[in-house]
């Protein structure tokens, strides 16, 4: 059965907040790298990219992943960067642009640990960096983080942090998903460390933690943090940082009490169910273990996997009936939208405007260009 356009309306229409944020309705759109910044500048491009669909009805925008001030934070000159006038300056215009169309935005703030290999852009004298030194594949070429690199990359993502309110941004996302330099902390994987940076689950959320905490501090006590997370890894689709809710409880309850507002649980498929004996997902496990404001997000109006968008693939367009259900179940807070959003940018205008007959398949393509 297809949601009818008054349900959609409905349900996804309303207003919720996250900390002091009010968001006007439960559209997000998902952070999706685009490389189409060069030396990581964001211009009006990115601009009118991101506010077309703020306009068109999506209540909080999302940005792709933005390097921190680090220098092996990332791997190209074309991906954003949240440090340096210049690039400030830019992301500055991209929030005012949002705000005028009537949206929020928050950036995502983004380290990617071992995934950078030596030599590469935007420094490329910069080594790979990660807890052990291993990548998620298991293999060795990365250096193991000493405490001053720990320090630094702290102190990284909360100088970009106060940057973004300073600028304008209405919050900010902590990028701890995906196979990425937090995350490769969560994971015992990648984390062999003996020191407090390791060890059990607890022990393992250390540092995502304390730069949670920092974020905090470097920024007002009514910006929310929000904070992205995954089981599964780029290069490790099957890996899960939890088996059961009660690891995934242990490993959330630190980041919550660090000063996470929200937590945007990344799936490749919302509709699957987390763990055995419970129809949750991802994100209604992370809501009902922490209390926290709660961000589902996979496949989001498409039937297809985002992995094989990569691969030249499309996808068909899906109904969001069980989306809407577990919404009003109250099981989840927001839904972020990803490849639908990048094909249409007034999908948020034709959900809730009740014109689902609209709703165009996505097309690989999508990903060559800033429509």
């Amino acid at each position: 059965m297809t949601a009818t356009p008054s349900r959609s309306a409905e349900i996804l229409s309303r207003p919720t907040t996250i900390n002091g944020l009010t968001v006007p309705n439960r559209i997000v759109m998902a952070p999706m790298t685009r490389m189409f910044s060069p030396g990581g500048i964001p211009g009006e491009d990115v601009a009118s990219y991101y506010s077309r669909r703020a306009a068109a009805g999506v209540g909080l925008i999302v940005t792709e992943g933005t390097y921190v001030g680090h220098d092996s934070a990332g791997q190209s000159d074309s991906v954003p960067r949240f440090h340096g006038e210049e690039q400030l300056a830019g992301w500055a215009k991209v929030a005012e642009a949002v705000h005028a169309a009537g949206g929020a935005i928050v950036p995502q703030l983004w380290h990617i640990g071992t995934v950078r290999n030596q030599g590469e852009a935007p420094y490329p004298d910069a080594p790979s960096h990660g807890p052990s030194g291993l990548r998620v594949t298991g293999a060795e070429g990365a250096t193991p983080m000493t405490q001053a690199d720990i320090d630094a990359v702290i102190g990284a993502f909360a100088e970009s942090a106060a940057a973004a309110e300073r600028i304008g941004f209405d919050g900010v996302e902590i990028h701890g998903a995906h196979g990425y330099l937090l995350d490769q902390f969560l994971w015992a994987g990648t984390n062999r460390r003996t020191d407090a940076y390791g060890g059990d689950l607890v022990a393992r959320t250390t540092f995502a933690a304390e730069i949670v905490a920092a974020v905090r501090e470097a920024v007002s006590p009514e910006f929310p943090i929000l904070f992205r997370y995954s089981q599964w890894k780029q290069e490790a689709y099957d890996a899960r940082l939890a088996e059961t809710p009660e690891e995934l409880e242990a490993i959330l309850t630190p980041l919550a009490a660090a000063g996470v507002d929200a937590f945007h649980a990344s799936t490749r498929r919302y509709w699957l169910p987390e763990f055995e004996g419970s129809d949750l997902n991802l994100a209604g496990w992370t809501k009902k273990l922490t209390g926290k404001t709660a961000i589902t997000v996979g496949s989001v109006g498409l039937d297809g996997d985002f992995i094989r968008g990569f691969a030249g693939e499309g996808s068909p367009v899906r109904g969001i009936d069980d989306l809407l259900d577990g919404l009003e179940r109250e099981e989840y807070d927001l839904v972020a939208v990803g490849r639908a959003l990048l094909q249409d940018p007034e999908w948020a205008a034709k959900v809730l405007g009740g014109r689902g007959e609209e709703l165009r398949p996505y097309d690989a393509a999508a990903l060559r260009s800033l429509s």
